[in-house]
């Protein structure tokens, strides 16, 4: 299995020479679905929606379809993602997106499509791919949900902190992350936004520009 999680998407040439190399053909033959859904619930300014729909056209990839799992039925989605090349799970309300994987029926697809297209996610599309997201670490957002979803989607064994040292996320630095690290046995990656984690089966390759921590 293949993912590339980010935090922030494509946002250096490293990352977005690393993510084509792992989806392995030329940009000119790459498929993208996008999956926002995990934005419907973010009130306020999208500025940042845009910012990563426009780092993947830079790419000049065949196409970018936007595909909202909660929007539209099955019988419609299905098909949309069994043309991409690449799953790109966008950022936005984890435990919304991960809700919607679940009802929509994407999560039992998952295990097919994935034998031959690459998983890939920005910020709570990256933190769905872990065991959990309801813990110690994942609670440093203060996300708001009115259902508790707890369990992620368990492609990796570790868990995907995004946003590290960002101004909007006052919590996600390195002394709040080490204790909450502490009620957890798996490893912790946590990435700011010029950094990209790259999964081979069992081989896990930090791509990065900026800043990233390993915990646990």
């Amino acid at each position: 299995m293949k993912l590339f999680l980010t935090s922030a998407g494509l946002t250096n040439n490293k990352i977005a020479e690393a993510f084509s190399n792992l989806v392995g053909l030329p940009s000119h033959e790459i498929k993208i679905a996008f999956i926002p859904t995990a934005s419907n619930v973010e009130e306020g300014d999208k500025g940042w929606l845009i910012d990563d729909y426009t780092n993947l056209r830079r790419q000049d990839y065949n196409s970018v379809d936007i595909v909202d799992i909660s929007a539209l039925p099955q019988e419609i989605w299905k098909p949309r993602l069994e043309l991409a090349n690449v799953l790109f799970l966008g950022g936005g309300n984890t435990f919304h997106l991960m809700h919607w994987v679940k009802e929509s029926g994407l999560e039992k697809m998952l295990p097919d499509l994935l034998k031959t297209r690459v998983y890939a996610g920005i910020s709570a599309g990256s933190c769905i791919a872990g065991p959990t997201i309801y813990n110690s670490v994942q609670n440093l957002f203060g996300e708001k949900y009115n259902l508790k979803i707890e369990k992620g989607l368990g492609l990796v064994n570790f868990q995907f902190i995004p946003h590290l040292n960002s101004k909007y996320f006052p919590k996600i630095r390195k002394q709040y992350l080490e204790d909450a690290a502490k009620d957890l046995t798996e490893p912790i990656y946590a990435v700011d936004d010029e950094t990209a984690l790259m999964v081979r089966g069992d081989k896990i390759e930090v791509i990065s520009e900026g800043k990233w921590s390993k915990f646990n």
